[in-house]
């Protein structure tokens, strides 16, 4: 065959294209080092380290870091400050952080000063809860717990500091009942439609007007999106939503009259409110014994809770609005009005000999008033004539005319769990009792005892409407025209009771019954407690806590006296303050007479003061949150002896 020069070409560039059989197996190799070193890495990235790397890629995101929003402050009515909040750090949990809580809980109990014990619960309680929640491990946590929490923040990544700010109140359980506390919402709670949007570990309003306006005061919480580490360092920030303050809330009180009412009650057990007839405001309000809500706004203690729960005395009640108890002589007001507006009471006249007897039973008067009618009925506090009053009357017409005075019904205050107290009738006798009523019954309640029950506030604005022609208002601790109209119809909805009313009252019986009131603090059952110069009118009363019987066969002691009563004003007629005391075993009226008229004093001489446009100098401090109020010496009250007929007014 012919070679040409082509072929010869293509004969050479063929043999060119062979690789040679070492260069081929070296290339082989090559491949299957670099595919074996590929497969190696992979399966140490996928089955030796994944634990290790899925943690690190869970720790290493975007973490969400609530802002808390500040509680509003709550002021007087002057502007002067009650409730404050001061800056705090808690700390909490994230469980997303690890895996197993269990090998680190020695350590956070040491560091945080817990028990594992306390820890171990506060999981079990969480743990429904998503687990991207933090969990509120410790309030409040000291500068050394903190430093801990940073010194270990490699080892305990799951620990995180948040800043907050906390309730401040005033010291000493100052206003404590009308302010009330906050705290940790409950599980409970939670399963209320109130609570429907809050979440566990929130702080809500637990009584008082912290539970009343938790809404307005609670704000709305911001937040951060931040990126952290692996081991919970932030290391950038994406955005945060600001945090909404709470509303500030201006109460009707007067922070000179509520440290008058705190000071007349100290070492007292009983309660103290004062109000404005014209308007309902609440000026002040008092409860003992009291509580510390500092207390609860952190940790409640074992020892402090146990002691409140074990105190027979109730600490948490506000006697105020929660105290049920037989009225005694104040209800003979109401009684007086009955007997007047039925024409009845114009034309009795008795003749007192220490008492009377009715259905073969003798009911004694504290003393021998002789010949009573309705102008000296009131101001002696002669039982004779109520009893006989309450005999001709009956007890439908009494209960009728209790009712339409506001007892046996809320008043409809704007602060939680308020009583409704008991106005005995026919009715009510069948309905609860399924007995009839017995007439001898009455003639206990015209006195105010028996089975007749009320509150100092429903006493309060009862006889406050009679001095005031029959007007009952609303009582109220929050001004209604600082509120939107829909947080007011909220407040009337969740705050139901008897509202505004108006009583017929003749203007005749409406001045005999105030006349009477103003001589029970001049010649009468209150004469030891008369103010010089001050309109001062009122009413005493005594309300036995057991029978004479029953006192008899028991050994006398502070639980056996009988509960004090006052309700006093000024002016008498159309007054411009109502003050409601109740003395639990004060034994008598009169000495419940003698708080009212420190609260009326100094309600007068600040209003003279004010009226002189003279400058409040020597005007009471406002207790700053974070010590005791200071309050300066009570002035010596004007007492004068008691004056008049010759009669001897009773002790009540």
């Amino acid at each position: 065959m012919e070679h040409t020069p082509q072929t010869e070409l293509q004969t050479s560039l063929k043999s060119d294209e062979k690789l040679s059989p070492v260069k081929m197996h070296l290339a082989q190799y090559i491949v299957a080092l670099v595919l074996a070193a590929l497969m190696v890495g992979l399966w140490r990235l996928q089955v030796v380290g994944a634990d290790g790397y899925r943690v690190l890629a869970e720790a290493n995101r975007v973490r969400h870091v609530p802002v808390l929003a500040p509680r509003g402050r709550i002021f007087d009515r002057e502007g002067r400050l009650l409730v404050d909040n001061y800056p705090s750090v808690s700390c909490y949990l994230l469980r997303e952080q690890v895996h197993d809580l269990s090998a680190d809980i020695p350590l956070i109990a040491q560091g945080l000063h817990l028990s594992p014990d306390q820890i171990q619960a506060t999981l079990r309680r969480y743990q429904s809860a998503p687990k991207y929640q933090p969990i509120p491990l410790k309030q409040d946590i000291t500068p050394d717990e903190q430093a801990f929490i940073e010194a270990h923040r490699n080892e305990l990544p799951e620990l995180q500091t948040l800043d907050e700010q906390r309730r401040l109140y005033p010291r000493d359980g100052f206003a404590a009942h009308l302010i009330g506390y906050v705290g940790e919402v409950s599980e409970e709670d939670l399963n209320q439609p109130r609570f429907a949007f809050y979440e566990p570990g929130d702080v809500v309003g637990k009584s008082g007007v912290e539970e009343t306006y938790d809404a307005i005061l609670r704000g709305k919480d911001g937040s951060r999106d931040v990126i952290v580490n692996s081991h919970g360092k932030e290391v950038g920030a994406l955005g945060q939503t600001l945090a909404v303050p709470g509303q500030d809330l201006r109460l009707t009180i007067d922070l000179d009259l509520q440290m008058a009412a705190e000071r007349a009650l100290e070492g007292k057990t009983g309660a103290i409110v004062a109000m404005d007839p014209h308007t309902g405001e609440i000026l002040a309000m008092a409860s003992r014994p009291t509580f510390d809500p500092n207390q609860f706004a952190v940790r409640l203690s074992r020892s402090y809770w146990s002691g409140i729960l074990n105190n027979p005395d109730h600490p948490l009640l506000n006697k105020a609005i929660q105290a049920q108890l037989a009225p005694g002589s104040t209800f003979k007001i109401i009684m007086s009005v009955a007997g007047l507006q039925e024409n009845v009471a114009q034309t009795l006249h008795v003749q007192c000999n220490g008492g009377a007897t009715f259905y073969g039973h003798f009911y004694a008067c504290d003393q021998h008033h002789g010949p009573v009618d309705i102008h000296n009925a009131i101001p002696y506090s002669c039982d004779t004539y109520y009893y006989t009053l309450a005999n001709r009357l009956g007890i439908d017409t009494i209960a009728r005319y209790g009712l339409e005075m506001g007892l046996a019904q809320k008043t409809g205050i704007d602060l939680p769990d308020e009583a409704t107290g008991i106005m005995p009738s026919t009715e009510w006798k069948m309905k609860t009792q399924h007995e009839k009523w017995f007439a001898g019954e009455t003639i206990s309640v015209g006195i105010g005892q028996g089975a007749i029950a009320a509150t100092p506030i429903q006493l309060a604005r009862a006889l406050s409407g009679i001095a005031s022609g029959g007007v009952l208002h609303r009582p109220h601790v929050v001004f209604p025209e600082e509120l939107t109209p829909d947080q007011v119809s909220a407040v009337h909805e969740s705050f139901p009771g008897s509202g505004e009313k108006t009583i017929p009252l003749s203007t005749e019986n409406w001045q005999t019954i105030t006349d009477g009131m103003a001589a029970v603090t001049m010649t009468g059952t209150a004469a030891a407690a008369r103010l010089e110069g001050i309109d001062f009118a009122g009413k005493t009363g005594t309300a036995q806590v057991m029978s004479h019987d029953a006192l008899a066969r028991t050994a006398k002691g502070h639980n056996t006296l009988p509960n004090a009563w006052f309700v006093g004003m000024t002016p008498r007629r159309n007054p411009d303050i109502v003050v409601a005391v109740l003395w639990e075993h004060g034994n008598w009226g009169n000495n419940s007479a003698r708080l009212a008229a420190q609260i009326i004093d100094t309600f007068v001489e600040k209003q003279r003061r004010k009226a002189s446009n003279l400058r409040l100098a020597e005007s009471p401090a406002a207790p700053v949150p974070s010590g005791t109020p200071t309050v300066p010496a009570t002035p010596a009250l004007p007492v004068s002896s008691p004056a008049g007929s010759g009669q001897k007014p009773a002790a009540e």
